[in-house]
């Protein structure tokens, strides 16, 4: 099969220049945004579980130092990622894969002691297009819209084939256990009624890990429809063609992607017209359906990062979204709270028509005066196909992880993952990010 073929057999030589240098941003971008979701209570309650039901010594827990079992390890530090909605994703999908490949791969590599930082790359590489692939072909074969876990349990357990150095007969294997035991979960579900169980995948990179060890000893695992199905088929044949690592979103705010081009619109209003929070009376935002489901007003951060309304109402009031504006400091802001509750929602045939492809919303502020101002159609900044640069994927890193690691070992990680091609081992990295802040 020419997917676990590409699994085994791909090598470092043969990915080309600019895989490499986007598997660095993803990776920084990554580990940003587990530094922030470090300091959710998901987090702790998730890291807190996993040191007391995945015992082992195999790999470390990030941001806390206990040692746990490799799938102990992608399921917490995975779901940490999670916790903070500010990862990267990709459009067709409706999801994100570095959020469970990274944790996951990570977890693997320390587990059967691999340091080596060209297999680090590579496998982040073949690890998003697997990912993405399986995501992809999941969406266009299943009725439900079913969250990133589904499709990353069998990037990892793809990833796991590989660092156990399966036979590619159970690497077949190791698929279809993780593709079966996957969590199918719903992920509209979680847009209407927000909890941490979030986009599932955590708990997806840990069943793939899960599937690669069980195909090792011999366990078997039902076909995988995903990889296999020859109506699908289209989704792989240009595997190692057409990169779709290079294909992700960047997110500059930590909520909902389907939010932030409505959170676009409203600043760049703001912007144009120097407006203040005062002169506006109330919001009403055109967008597709499935943004209209994020209409929660938010007590928690799970549904501050699934609130269009919160989302739109803090970017206003604050000029941004950070950490802050998704924590206990913005869901006790009065203003904020106030002014999300005069955001309205609308959905439109053409937005909906548009969607997963594109994501537009049009924001249309209505003012004290009785003025009305209306903004451009607006998609949110970082989409592939008008790149965020590096730069802004360094600030982001900097932004989230100095206030709570500090300058100095912020800077240190980020400048060993940019010079990580030139390292003869990561063993410092995952050292770094693993000790307790």
């Amino acid at each position: 099969m020419k997917a676990i073929d590409f699994i085994h057999d791909t090598t470092f030589d043969m990915l080309p220049k600019h895989t490499i240098h986007e598997a660095i941003r993803c990776l920084v971008d990554t580990l940003g945004v587990a530094v922030g979701g470090s300091q959710t209570q998901l987090s702790v309650i998730i890291h807190n579980h996993v040191a007391r039901q995945f015992g082992g010594d195999d790999a470390t827990l990030w941001q806390d130092g206990r040692c746990v079992s490799a799938a102990g390890a992608a399921l917490a530090n995975g779901m940490t990622i999670d916790a903070l909605d500010a990862h990267d994703g990709h459009k067709l999908t409706k999801g994100h894969v570095g959020c469970g490949v990274v944790p996951g791969l990570i977890a693997l590599m320390q587990a059967e002691g691999i340091y080596d930082p060209k297999e680090l790359l590579t496998s982040i590489v073949i690890g998003y297009e697997i990912g993405t692939r399986s995501g992809i072909s999941l969406h266009s074969s299943a009725c439900d819209y079913h969250t990133s876990g589904a499709w990353i349990a069998l990037a990892t357990a793809a990833l796991g084939s590989r660092q156990l150095g399966l036979s590619k007969d159970q690497t077949r294997e190791a698929l279809g256990i993780a593709e079966y035991h996957g969590p199918r979960s719903q992920m509209m579900r979680c847009i209407d009624a927000p909890t941490m169980v979030k986009d599932g995948s955590g708990w997806g990179a840990m069943a793939g890990i899960s599937a690669a060890y069980l195909a090792k000893d011999g366990f078997t695992g039902a076909p995988a429809i995903t990889l296999e199905s020859p109506d699908l088929a289209s989704y792989w044949n240009d595997l190692g063609q057409n990169w779709y690592v290079t294909q992700q979103y960047i997110k500059l705010y930590p909520v909902c992607r389907w939010a932030q081009p409505a959170v676009e619109a409203v600043l760049a209003l703001v912007q144009k017209h120097y407006l203040s929070m005062g002169q506006v009376s109330h919001i009403k935002v055109e967008t597709f359906h499935e943004a209209k489901r994020l209409t929660s007003i938010p007590t928690n951060t799970e549904q501050a990062q699934y609130s269009l309304p919160f989302s739109v109402a803090a970017a206003l009031v604050r000029g941004t979204i950070g950490i802050k504006e998704v924590t206990d400091d913005g869901l006790n802001d009065a203003q904020i709270m106030d002014m999300a509750k005069r955001v309205e929602i609308v959905e439109t045939d053409a937005f909906n028509a548009a969607f997963p492809a594109q994501r537009f919303a049009r924001a249309h502020l209505y003012l004290t005066d009785g003025n009305i101002l209306t903004s451009d159609v607006t998609e949110a900044q970082g989409d592939p196909e008008n790149k965020v640069s590096d730069d802004v994927i360094w600030d982001k890193y900097r932004q989230l992880t100095s206030p709570i690691l500090g300058q100095e070992r912020s800077n240190l990680i980020i400048s060993t993952i940019r010079g990580i091609e030139q390292h003869s081992t990561v063993d410092g990295l995952f050292k770094l990010i693993s000790e307790p802040i």
